[in-house]
């Protein structure tokens, strides 16, 4: 059962967002603030995906996904107030693989954790991807450049793997939107901007 640690100073919040992950088939863990989700994270090693409010308690929820995406891949999907377009971009720029806008429905949001978590998964059969000295490879979802493995997030594989696997063909970025976040135009697109940032930084010398 995929366990989701849900981080939100706000109990009812916690309480209608744990509720409707919990009746899709979700074990959920809570914490209040920064430095209870930071424990919670880890004493549990076996967390699926965590979903953190930025304006949570000290560590707000910006240095609180810095500290787990220094050290796990584990998704993160990050709450945010509605027009703090800086916080959403502070976030993806610092390893969140996806955001969700207050007010929101708590069935959007589980719909966004189980399209995380299903596009995280290894997809296994899939030839690895060679291109001179950078290899992707979808099994293990490991891509590897001059003979060292980098990190990536989730969303930033899957973006690495879906232009990979189309070469020499432009998407728009509301096709890759729709393609590797599976959402449509109405999201932000922004996004995307900023996972190819982010992964050109790791993949390009210059």
């Amino acid at each position: 059962m995929p366990k989701v640690l849900v981080v939100d100073d706000e109990p009812i919040v916690r309480e209608v967002v744990c509720a409707y992950l919990q009746r899709d088939g979700f074990e959920t863990v809570e914490a209040g603030d920064g430095d209870g989700a930071l424990e919670a994270a880890a004493n549990d090693p076996a967390l699926s995906l965590v979903v953190l409010d930025v304006m949570i308690p000290e560590p707000d929820g910006l240095e609180v996904c810095r500290r787990l995406r220094a050290r796990s891949d584990t998704p993160i999907i990050l709450l945010t107030a509605r027009g703090e377009e800086a916080d959403r971009i502070v976030g993806l720029e610092l390893g969140a693989d996806d955001y969700v806008t207050k007010p929101f429905s708590p069935r959007e949001l589980a719909t966004r954790v189980k399209t995380v978590l299903r596009r995280s998964q290894p997809a296994p059969a899939q030839a690895a991807i060679a291109f001179d000295d950078l290899v992707i490879d979808p099994a293990s979802r490991e891509v590897v450049l001059d003979g060292d493995t980098l990190r990536l997030t989730a969303k930033e594989f899957d973006l690495l793997a879906f232009l990979a696997s189309h070469p020499r063909q432009v998407f728009s970025r509301d096709q890759l939107m729709d393609r590797v976040w599976g959402y449509q135009a109405a999201f932000d697109t922004g996004t995307v901007t900023v996972h190819v940032r982010r992964v050109r930084e790791k993949i390009e010398n210059d």
